[in-house]
């Protein structure tokens, strides 16, 4: 792992913007600095309601809250 990164930097460049950003600001957010439940099921649950948490905070910040209730309906 640590040639290719070495042979391929910009992979980690990418990967710091796409998907580190989202996971830092659901960290934050929710004060979560590790999983409340124990298992892979219930950690899978638990990060999908903090994604969705994410996910919708960041379509009201965007759209807003009319047109996404218009979206909605």
């Amino acid at each position: 792992m640590q040639l290719r990164m070495q042979q391929h930097p910009e992979i980690m460049k990418k990967r710091k913007a796409i998907v580190e950003h989202p996971f830092g600001t659901i960290k934050f957010w929710n004060h979560q600095n590790a999983f409340l439940m124990k298992g892979l099921e219930k950690v899978r649950a638990e990060f999908s309601l903090s994604t969705l948490a994410y996910n919708m905070k960041r379509v009201i910040k965007i759209v807003g809250v009319k047109k996404m209730i218009e979206a909605l309906a």
